[in-house]
């Protein structure tokens, strides 16, 4: 394998287009480090059709955000016929499409907040307000755009005034938004590579919720407890809730499960295809409490990379 040429594929046009770069960086030193042959491309700089698939070997898909981990790149992957890491086409998209995913949590009764989506054109007050009175959810809301990573666009309201507003600005920039049950407790999430679950790790945000700045920026100041602060069988039961989800989703590679435990009960927030590789990312923590270095991981998710997923 180290006489492969890996291509690492980072940056894309997403709003996380920062963290892909981090994540891409970090994991090409990672290579490099291991013996690997390793070059680089930017979605951004030139299409993905311009890969040379002759001077390629294996992509490590470092992309994060739409474009990225919703199955367009992977497309891209499958037509050059070069294996690539992480999930594949079919499983990127229901992933990262909200909507798809909740139907299949709730297939394999997996619990899940409840929730609706409304479409822009069909979005008035009054439908909002009988929606919510008719499926008993009480406030605080969440509304989320159907098809963002990293919380991006997440609102969390306490009432309907705050509820119409934030509504109202992401009607702006999305043509559906989700609107779901907001649920308190412990934010913990769940990392599993190849089918198998890795470990769970408990956050303590500081911030109003786990977003986009308590991700990935040290100012947050997020408290991460490794392992999850939890007893020996409900641990066990969160390993195996995301397992399971992993495999309902048909996913490859590593995935991060995001859960909250509320009133002695597992809620599944979102599975993530492409989780961070920033040195504040979730997965590699939870790898090296397991003796699981970076370069490690990095070289258990290449091993891993395949086509026709």
């Amino acid at each position: 394998m180290k006489n492969k040429k890996v291509l690492v594929v980072l940056g894309g046009t997403s709003g996380e287009r920062k963290v892909s770069l981090e994540s891409g960086r970090a994991c090409l030193k990672a290579l490099k480090k291991l013996g690997y042959k390793t070059s680089s491309f930017d979605p951004k700089k030139r299409s993905l059709n311009l890969i040379d698939k002759n001077k390629v070997d294996v992509i490590f898909n470092a992309l994060h955000g739409r474009d990225g981990e919703d199955g367009i790149a992977q497309s891209y992957f499958e037509y050059l016929r070069i294996p690539y890491t992480h999930s594949g086409v079919i499983s990127s998209y229901n992933a990262m499409n909200k909507i798809i995913s909740k139907e299949i949590f709730k297939k394999h009764k997996i619990k899940s907040p409840i929730y609706f989506v409304i479409e822009k054109k069909e979005y008035n007050k009054m439908k909002l307000t009988k929606l919510i009175k008719n499926l008993k959810i009480k406030f605080p809301i969440v509304v989320k755009p159907t098809n963002e990573g990293s919380s991006l666009g997440v609102k969390i309201c306490k009432n309907l005034i705050e509820l119409k507003k934030s509504a109202k600005n992401l009607f702006k920039k999305y043509p559906y938004l989700m609107f779901e049950r907001y649920i308190g407790g412990q934010e913990v999430q769940v990392a599993v590579i190849n089918g198998k679950p890795l470990g769970a790790i408990e956050l303590k945000p500081r911030r109003k919720f786990y977003d986009y700045k308590a991700k990935y920026s040290k100012a947050a100041k997020t408290k991460h407890i490794m392992p999850a602060n939890l007893s020996s069988s409900k641990y066990k039961k969160v390993l195996q809730i995301a397992k399971k989800t992993h495999k309902a989703l048909n996913c490859n590679g590593v995935t991060r499960s995001d859960f909250k435990f509320f009133k002695n009960q597992f809620y599944l927030l979102e599975i993530n295809t492409q989780p961070g590789m920033t040195n504040l990312s979730l997965v590699p923590e939870i790898a090296n409490h397991k003796g699981i270095s970076f370069e490690n991981l990095v070289k258990r998710i290449l091993l891993n990379a395949s086509i026709n997923k």
